[in-house]
This record gives C-alpha cells, structure tokens and sequence, in this order.
C-alpha cells in the first residue's frame, strides 16, 4: 500500500479526486524485500496471537521476540518501539476499510452520490473503532502521532473530499477534522462503554451533524 496524496483544492472532478486518493498503511509506508517481509509477517502474527491471549496493553517487544524466535533488536529494528508495532498491527484492518470507502460498493464506494457515502462512512468507521479500540488505544502514547500517519490523513483527505462534493460550505478540511473528531475511537469508547450509549445513537448523531453542514441524504 502506498501513501496518500493530496487532493487539489475546490469542487473535485470526480475522476481526479478517486486518483488522489489511495490506499495507505496506518504507519509510514516502506518497500520491503522479499525476505525483510516475511519476517515482518513473522513478528507481526507472533505479536497478534499474543495479543489475543494477553490484550494489547500486555503486548512488549520482548515477548513478540522471544514468540517468534528472533533477539529483541530485531523487533526493534523492524518497528522502532512499541507503539510501531502497534500501529503496524492496525494496519491490516486499516487497509480493508480503506478498500471499502475508495473503492467498494454504494454507499460508501464512489458509485454513490458525495452526501451518501459521507453519511456512509460515519457508521462505518465508528465500528472499526470499536472492534480494535483496545488497538487503536493502545498505539496512541503520543497524541499527535496519531494525526501524522498517512492512514489519519487519507480519512481526511476523503472526508474533505465529500464534503466539498456535497457543495458543503466552509473550510473542508476543517470541518473534516471536526467529523473526524466526532468519531474518534476514544471517545466511541467512553460513550459506548462508560455512558452506555447504543452505538444506533452515535450512528444519528453523525448524521444529524453531516445534514446541519448542509449534506442532507
């Protein structure tokens, strides 16, 4: 997967803007030889197999590489710390979700109308949330990472992308961020879990916020 591009500002030309965005990983982007990949493949189904029986808040570097048999400097080297390794496992399920909005069925494909697919892609990516938010909490020791990585400014690149589709007015981009934020894994979380929210209620909060920007269904 490769790294996103940015998109060029004003109305999109529908043909251009589904060029300008394609698949990214969650972390920084790389070309791997052959034999580099297979040991990345290694250590990242020996660390998901550890996850899975210890969560990911138990998950070190030591014991990703005492499972997949490699010295501790080689986790290290693959991934940098901790966090790196924990993106790098979010990227797999980053990368299916990225297919699904850039290029999958209606409504949240690019064969539906701007408006749909961005009352489409709330749902959708608050549910990824939470089915990895463990993962997704985990990774997150330094806030401001999480707005680097080429997956966070694919989202917002599409998302901004939609909006002006939708002849939305304002500054897309930050109107996209203000999208984005509402949808945050953290926050999908405390309202989930700590105050009880059926994720239905989310669901029609984000498209009562998508209709009052002026993208009604």
């Amino acid at each position: 997967m490769t790294g996103s591009l940015p998109l060029p500002p004003g109305p999109p030309d529908p043909g251009k803007a589904r060029q300008a965005l394609v698949l990214s990983t969650v972390g920084e982007p790389e070309q791997l030889r052959s034999d580099a990949a297979r040991n990345r493949t290694r250590l990242l189904d020996a660390a998901s197999r550890l996850m899975a029986e210890r969560g990911a808040a138990n998950l070190t570097m030591e014991s990703v590489a005492a499972a997949a048999g490699v010295g501790k400097g080689t986790v290290f080297r693959r991934f940098g710390d901790r966090t790196g390794l924990l993106i790098a496992l979010l990227d797999h399920r980053e990368g299916l979700l990225q297919a699904a909005f850039l290029s999958g069925p209606p409504p949240m494909g690019p064969d539906a109308p701007a408006a749909e697919r961005l009352h489409a892609f709330g749902p959708a990516v608050m549910r990824h949330e939470r089915d990895h938010h463990e993962l997704i909490l985990a990774s997150r020791t330094d806030p401001l990472r999480a707005y680097a990585v080429p997956a966070h400014r694919l989202r917002l690149s599409h998302v901004a992308m939609l909006l002006r589709g939708a002849r939305v007015k304002g500054d897309t981009e930050l109107l996209a961020h203000t999208l984005l934020g509402s949808i945050d894994a953290a926050l999908v979380h405390h309202l989930t879990r700590r105050r009880g929210m059926p994720l239905e209620a989310l669901d029609q909060g984000w498209h009562d916020l998508v209709s009052r920007l002026g993208a009604a269904r």
